[in-house]
């Protein structure tokens, strides 16, 4: 019983610190894409059929990459792009039987991006050097998905793999327009789409795939792995981006990728009676290529290895949590488009913005 108990409450930490949904740490943009979904066994939690889950996610960048090069002069000249991104989970789990379980995620989405290039660049020349912010907020998109405990729970106790699969609404709007100042005659105003980065959803209908293991080492030792996949065959979604009109040069990215995503998590949990501690690494990411369908179009593909602390605390059906993700790497690679304007004597790569950490707290129910 001992043994069962430990593994139901590692199995819960593993919920509530996976449950901290794929958004990016900058401009290399991921979406909402729910839960990477642990939770308890079902018989163990017999009285149990619903879990709700609220999860916020917040995240400041600044600091611009080349690659894995920090494009430090940004800062130092008063040039980088700053996103504020706060991102609401409200996820609801059905458990069906032993096995199975069904899941719906809803995010809500708040951004602000400030930048000066947006707002008076033409050409190459900044003629009015002036800063402004440009904001989104509302629906993004919404996630349904189906799980399956591939053990049988109650022959493994000790350790488990969950699959999932699910697909990914294109809900939310991925042409929101806001203010871009400087850009009109005289240095008019102009409604226009804002950046990719804080667009509120994709516009590709996805599927997203995963699996989630956990094995416990003793009564208070455990190990936990998460791996999420989203899929898009969408090439593009129609959404201009302006960039032509910053440069010529940047033809190529006038209309806005739909990128695969992809994280990656794994580490040890610790637990007493009522708080799971949890280390681990975490890697998320936009490919430069996916796996189905086209990958041209402007995106900004890369990837962030985190050390993420977690903490869980347990009070009868309501659990508390928080987790901070500390970026150790951070590449912008090279894109589709960028490959396209290189030349042999002049490679070309982007540059993204990225946060130093990501700042993700909730509280999950059972009932």
């Amino acid at each position: 019983m001992n043994r069962i108990l430990s593994t139901t409450f590692i199995a819960a930490g593993i919920l509530l610190l996976a449950i901290v949904e794929l958004r990016a740490q900058g401009c290399v943009a991921l979406r909402g894409s729910g839960t990477s979904c642990m939770m308890p066994h079902p018989e163990e939690l017999s009285a149990d059929k619903w879990i709700f889950n609220m999860n916020t996610r917040y995240f400041r960048s600044y600091k611009h990459f080349k690659g894995r090069e920090e494009q430090k002069e940004r800062v130092e000249l008063g040039t980088e792009v700053i996103n504020h991104q706060t991102a609401i989970d409200l996820t609801l789990t059905r458990i069906l039987n032993n096995r199975w379980s069904v899941m719906i995620d809803v995010p809500l989405l708040a951004n602000a991006r400030s930048s000066l290039y947006e707002h008076g660049l033409v050409n190459g020349v900044n003629n009015y050097n002036e800063r402004h912010s440009m904001h989104s907020y509302g629906l993004g998109d919404i996630r349904m998905a189906v799980y399956r405990w591939l053990l049988d729970p109650a022959k493994h106790s000790r350790y488990n793999i969950q699959a999932g699969l699910g697909i990914k609404f294109a809900t939310g709007d991925y042409d929101y327009q806001d203010y871009w100042y400087n850009v009109g005659p005289d240095g008019a105003k102009e409604l226009r789409t804002v950046d990719q980065s804080i667009q509120l959803g994709d516009g590709g209908t996805g599927l997203t795939a995963e699996l989630n293991a956990f094995y416990s080492l003793n009564n208070r030792l455990g190990m936990y792995a998460n791996g999420y996949y989203l899929l898009n065959p969408r090439e593009q979604n129609g959404t201009r981006t302006y960039r032509e009109t910053l440069t010529p040069a940047l033809a190529n990215e006038a209309i806005s990728s739909v990128p695969d995503q992809y994280m990656f998590r794994a580490g040890f949990n610790y637990m007493t009676s009522r708080i799971t501690g949890s280390l681990g690494a975490r890697l998320e990411g936009i490919p430069v290529n996916d796996l189905v369908g086209g990958s041209g179009d402007f995106r900004r593909p890369g990837y962030v290895w985190s050390v993420e602390p977690s903490i869980a605390y347990r009070i009868k059906k309501v659990s508390l949590y928080a987790s901070v993700p500390v970026a150790f790497v951070r590449n912008r690679t090279q894109s589709v488009t960028d490959k396209a304007r290189s030349t042999a004597t002049n490679k070309v790569n982007g540059d993204a913005a990225f946060a130093d950490y990501v700042i993700n707290a909730g509280f999950s129910v059972r009932f």
